[in-house]
């Protein structure tokens, strides 16, 4: 039978364990670096001595001696992060153009709806609010004279003077102005030709309140956006009231209230169908009349231009009293004004008395 050696690892526990106590091992002396060393640095053993001349030692080293107040041993440099990338690269050129871009473009869109926000707030405003001034108003350098009357205190002979030589679909347009007209408008600004049917009221409340008098095609895109804002948060009859309150009847002299106490010694509600006509005529060139020598309009103005504000006087009373005869006070009735100025109680608004103002520049002119 054949033998067969014992397997080491069954008969590990049969081995004969040394008598006596182990071996004593020197303990491993390992270098602290929580203190400075000690003196003479003795931690490490001499080095073998081999043939030849000694090496030549290291200067000793001096350690940092341990101070108040700080860590020691001293902080390792911190490691250098990672290696920067190639200029050009294009997450570089995200990081350095891509966020400030966004962030810019983010700043533009949030300041421009503040400003839309702000906007129509204002428009909205205007259905109860009489503005203190306008954009026209505070660009003239003479200074303006205006005072605001509610609408009903106003003569209809007027209000149907206005609504025949300004804007005769008011009462029943749908909107500021009609898409045709208005294109028809810029084709003729265009090609340099004379415009064909003329700002609509809603447009020129929008230039009055909001612009200055500059003919651009940027400036008409604006006031054509602000008209359509306007006639959607105002309607026709306060539309009305705004415009006979800030249209602009001379130098200086703004609203019905100063203009018919100014040219005519009469307040709003008075005056006659011959008075509002000149008053409309006025309207498209406003800036070449003063008061005649015991009132009326006087034409003979030092800057000699006094027949352009005449001629659109003369235009008016050639063409308004036919609409006046034929239509009479329906339109001023389809815009929401009822009844007659007569037959309005009295109130501390209705420019039954002259504005100081109109009274001071009457007698600085010496047209009493």
């Amino acid at each position: 039978m054949a033998s067969v050696p014992p397997d080491s690892r069954t008969t590990r526990w049969l081995r004969r364990r040394p008598d006596g106590p182990p071996p004593h091992e020197e303990p491993v002396r390992r270098p602290r670096f929580d203190r400075p060393p000690p003196a003479g640095n003795d931690w490490y053993g001499a080095p073998p001595q081999t043939g030849g001349p000694p090496p030549q030692q290291p200067p000793a080293r001096t350690w940092p001696q341990e101070a108040p107040g700080r860590a020691f041993p001293p902080a390792l440099p911190a490691s250098p992060g990672p290696p920067a990338r190639p200029e050009g690269g294009r997450r570089d050129r995200r990081l350095r153009g891509g966020r400030p871009r966004r962030r810019l473009v983010g700043r533009v869109v949030r300041m421009l709806a503040a400003v839309a926000v702000v906007q129509a707030l204002v428009v909205l405003s205007l259905r109860w609010v009489d503005p203190p001034t306008t954009a026209f108003m505070l660009a003239n350098p003479e200074g303006a004279v205006q005072e605001s009357v509610p609408v009903e205190h106003v003569s209809r002979n007027f209000l149907a003077a206005v609504i025949a030589h300004e804007d005769a679909e008011l009462p029943y347009r749908s909107g500021a102005f009609d898409w045709d007209a208005l294109w028809s408008r810029a084709q003729a600004h265009l090609a340099g030709e004379e415009d064909p049917s003329g700002s609509t009221i809603p447009q020129q409340m929008a230039k009055n309140l909001f612009l200055n008098q500059e003919l651009s095609a940027w400036r008409k895109a604006v006031e054509a956006g602000l008209a359509v804002e306007l006639a959607a948060f105002v309607d026709d009859r306060r539309m009305l009231e705004l415009y006979v309150n800030y249209a602009q009847f001379g130098p200086t002299i703004y609203g019905v209230c100063a203009a018919g106490w100014y040219y005519f010694d009469s307040p709003p509600s008075e005056l006659s169908p011959a008075q509002a006509v000149q008053l409309v005529g006025l309207l498209p060139s406003p800036g070449h009349v003063r008061r005649a020598p015991g009132g009326g309009m006087d034409f003979e103005v030092d800057d000699g231009m006094g027949w352009l504000s005449r001629s659109h006087v003369v235009n008016a009373q050639n063409r308004v009293p036919r609409h006046l005869d034929r239509l009479g006070f329906t339109p001023v009735e389809d815009a929401g004004v009822e009844g007659l100025a007569s037959d309005q109680e009295p109130s501390g608004d209705d420019c039954s008395t002259p504005p100081q103002e109109v009274t001071d520049l009457i007698a600085a002119e010496g047209t009493a």
